[in-house]
């Protein structure tokens, strides 16, 4: 996997294993990546994780390295959470915010040491994040901020049963939620994250680039017998979405901030500092912005991102920022931007195509999900 122009489109390096398979690809942060395999699509990949297990490739999201003596502590004058919340092993979800409050991106960090942080963020905005970083008035000299987007790649192995599939190939299970091990497979260095996107127990491994088809196809072989697929980026949205997790560009972007998107919960808003704090602060205590919330359909439809969310008396009261079919629930469910005071249960419509679709707001999760577990 090498680094490409602006103008073309990256690929992983499992992209001949999609192809190979028959998958239906698609742009993702400028990567081409597969949304659904053939033989039952989004349907049976989202049921395969949520039953059983499936396994994803996510070397679309970002990598990048702060390392130096104090790197941990300028990373927390930085981001949004509190990484002194966190020991060496643990990873946390976590927010890169600008100065008005708005969100850059949403990542996970992964603390190795006081002197050295892995950051996962969205494909997209890697570079933003980075540049960001590097450019930070607070930055020690001998703290580095390394762009290692192509370095690496991510396997996402989801499911109540990936314990088993792991047993198969000797890596390490049942550590905490939310945290990571420094692992080996065939003499090859694996890091064993216990996180993931879909709401379900599961394993991130990160790995070599050129390591990765190997790891790939070692673990397909050994979920096969179990009912595992692999799966595409529709089911990881469609899973999310079940869980209620936020999506950069639909539950937090540069106009919606942790507070609107109720992801104040990875803000530590005790600490001195972090980018945005003021801003922030002012906007919790006003208590005036809309706020994320849940919908599901009682009708027939699907809301889409966009749509306008009204009352009965037609006045807009909100606008869906992720919208889909739950293949739990079966379904239409929605994520939206509800004005303050919407309570859960309030019969509400939206508008999709010219078309008012009832639906009752809900707060997610909307299915249960066995992640920590």
């Amino acid at each position: 996997m090498s680094a490409m122009s602006d103008s073309e489109t990256m690929t992983s390096p499992l992209h001949d294993r999609h192809l190979a398979l028959g998958a239906k690809m698609a742009d993702f942060g400028g990567w081409s990546m597969p949304i659904e395999y053939p033989g039952g699509g989004v349907v049976a990949e989202h049921t395969a994780v949520r039953e059983r297990v499936g396994l994803f490739d996510v070397s679309h999201l970002g990598n990048a390295l702060v390392r130096g003596p104090g790197a941990k502590d300028f990373l927390n004058s930085c981001l949004t959470n509190d990484l002194d919340r966190i020991e060496p092993g643990k990873a946390q979800y976590t927010m890169c915010c600008s100065e008005d409050g708005g969100v850059v991106d949403d990542m996970i960090a992964y603390l190795r040491s006081e002197d050295e942080v892995f950051l996962i963020p969205n494909a997209a905005n890697t570079a933003r994040v980075v540049e960001l970083l590097q450019g930070a008035e607070q930055r020690p000299e001998d703290v580095s901020v390394e762009n290692q987007h192509h370095d690496y790649a991510i396997l996402a192995l989801q499911g109540p049963r990936v314990d088993e599939v792991m047993d198969e190939l000797g890596l390490p299970t049942g550590h905490d939620y939310m945290s990571f091990v420094e692992a080996q497979w065939q003499g090859v260095p694996v890091t064993v994250c216990r996180t993931g996107y879909t709401g379900e127990r599961g394993y991130e491994l990160v790995c070599a680039s050129a390591d990765a088809p190997a790891l790939w196809d070692a673990l397909t072989t050994a979920m096969e017998p179990l009912g595992g697929l692999p799966c595409g980026l529709g089911a990881r949205d469609t899973l999310r979405t079940e869980m209620g997790y936020a999506l950069h560009g639909h539950e937090l972007s540069d106009q919606i901030t942790p507070v609107m998107g109720r992801t104040g919960w990875a803000v530590g808003w005790g600490k001195d500092a972090f980018w945005g704090r003021e801003v922030l602060t002012a906007q919790r205590e006003a208590k005036e912005c809309r706020l994320g919330g849940g919908l599901v359909v009682t009708g027939r439809g699907i809301p889409r991102a966009g749509c306008r969310v009204l009352d009965a008396s037609g006045q807009e009261v909100g606008e869906v920022t992720s919208g889909t079919f739950s293949p739990t629930r079966k379904q239409g469910i929605a994520l939206a931007l509800l004005d303050r005071g919407t309570e859960q249960g309030t019969e509400l419509v939206v508008e999709v195509r010219g078309r008012e679709v009832p639906v009752e707001v809900s707060k997610p999760p909307f299915v249960e999900g066995g992640a920590a577990g």
